[in-house]
């Protein structure tokens, strides 16, 4: 008879269960807004440690004294449901988008880095062309436009209509094919 009172009565009320969860929720959302796009998008180390450090610090506050199955299975119900509204107040109200999300941050236009941007954003210029590198860009001349989206996700717009380094080797492919099939059909 414990065992079952254990797993499946909370020992606390189910209204608790749920306004925690809430509360905790509205909370992470306001501090994960306020630290910046970075802390969801380019995560280092240190912000690993941060989260990890973080999603430990709460856990108590949402699940109080209670370990019953039954008490879990509410408090995560209330986190499933209450990010559900949200996505869907955002989706139907872009002012609520922007204030949960927040805005896209140009942070190159036209080859010329934004310092004040990537200050912002606390992102280093450093990091910032470690990034670009990554996605094939050497020489900041090739881009038109970087854009830090509002899922912390870079967008990068070429400047010319270079082909990329892919695409470079691909056409030396196929003029190398022609070369070899006008050998053959004269």
């Amino acid at each position: 008879m414990t065992l079952f009172h254990d797993l499946w009565i909370p020992d606390v009320s189910i209204f608790e269960k749920i306004i925690r969860p809430i509360l905790i929720y509205g909370f992470l959302v306001v501090a994960l807004r306020l630290g910046g796009k970075r802390e969801l998008g380019q995560l280092t180390g240190f912000d690993l440690v941060v989260l990890l450090m973080l999603s430990n610090a709460v856990q108590n506050a949402i699940i109080g004294s209670d370990n019953s199955v039954a008490g879990g299975l509410v408090g995560a119900t209330a986190l499933l449901v209450t990010n559900y509204l949200v996505v869907r107040l955002a989706y139907r109200y872009p002012r609520i988008e922007r204030l949960v999300e927040g805005r896209p941050t140009l942070l190159l236009l036209d080859g010329q880095i934004k310092t004040e941007n990537l200050a912002r954003e606390l992102i280093t210029e450093g990091e910032f062309r470690t990034v670009l590198r990554r996605q094939g860009f050497e020489d900041l001349a090739e881009i038109k436009a970087a854009i830090l989206e509002t899922s912390g996700s870079l967008t990068v717009e070429r400047a010319t209509d270079l082909p990329t380094p892919v695409e470079a080797e691909l056409l030396q492919r196929l003029e190398r094919i022609e070369q070899q099939l006008q050998r053959f059909h004269p």
